[in-house]
């Protein structure tokens, strides 16, 4: 079996366990309040303490998404964001950052993009991982799948587990999946909540028992006290909507990159403590 070679998402959690801590994953939607903005908002995001970037990619018909998060893909889909101005963001990104990014996308933009070809030019323009929302693990393989097409390995394919996944059926996901695995929190659609839930710890530990790669947890997370205690139980914690708002509260703001790395500063400190 040949060896996949380790990317961004692997030195940085090697580097994070090296320090006793855990990885802030910041979401956002590449687009949302415009293209141009975008880079600037990664690179604010890593001034704040962001360890890895999710960058949503602006879908017509988001079903995973809450309502934050589908206004953004609409918002980002009217300033002009298409499938390829999002390698171009990627590209723009990398001209003055190299923490790792996922593109968090939906198999209908990857199937009409081109599997092969996106898969290519996501890696080309400087993305590391891909998490196909859609995308069950019985899909993702054979020469039309996904998990054909990623390579030398050199693209990670994150997966999500759900509260509701049965333990035989972990298994199958964990074996597709390379990177981390995403945890949902909860049942539903993205979006901010007042209360995390309570039943993590034992999904965590079910997970454990079925692999060695970082897991991380999101939906739903939205305060630093909620981060810390999500960070706590596992590798990560991934916060996205509550991110997502402020951004359309401060988009026409010309100082929008420094509000939001204000913002992001104390879910970082919390996550990393």
């Amino acid at each position: 079996m040949n060896q996949v070679p380790e990317n961004r998402i692997d030195r940085k959690f090697r580097e994070l366990k090296a320090r006793g801590q855990k990885a802030f994953v910041a979401y956002i939607t590449a687009g949302d309040p415009s293209p141009e903005k975008t880079p600037e908002l990664v690179w604010a995001l890593e001034r704040a303490g962001a360890d890895i970037v999710e960058l949503g990619v602006p879908f017509s018909d988001p079903l995973a998404d809450g309502v934050v998060n589908q206004l953004a893909a609409q918002r980002a889909l009217e300033a002009g964001t298409t499938t390829p101005k999002v390698m171009e963001i990627l590209q723009k990104i990398r001209t003055q950052s190299q923490i790792p990014i996922v593109l968090y996308t939906y198999f209908n933009l990857v199937y009409a993009y081109g599997i092969e070809r996106f898969c290519l030019n996501a890696y080309q323009a400087g993305a590391d991982g891909i998490l196909v929302l859609d995308l069950p693990p019985e899909e993702s393989q054979g020469t039309t799948g996904v998990g054909a097409h990623l390579g030398d390995g050199s693209l990670r394919r994150i997966s999500l587990v759900a509260p509701t996944t049965p333990p035989e059926r972990i298994g199958k996901i964990i074996e597709k999946a390379t990177g981390f695995i995403y945890y949902v929190s909860r049942e539903g659609v993205t979006g901010m909540q007042e209360h995390v839930a309570t039943s993590i710890s034992h999904r965590i530990d079910l997970l454990r028992k079925q692999t060695a790669m970082p897991i991380c947890i999101g939906f739903g997370i939205s305060t630093p006290e909620q981060a810390r205690a999500v960070a706590i139980q596992a590798d990560g914690a991934v916060v996205g909507s509550v991110l997502v708002n402020r951004i359309a509260e401060w988009g026409k703001d010309k100082d929008l990159p420094q509000k939001l790395e204000t913002f992001a500063r104390p879910l970082a400190q919390a996550i990393h403590s």
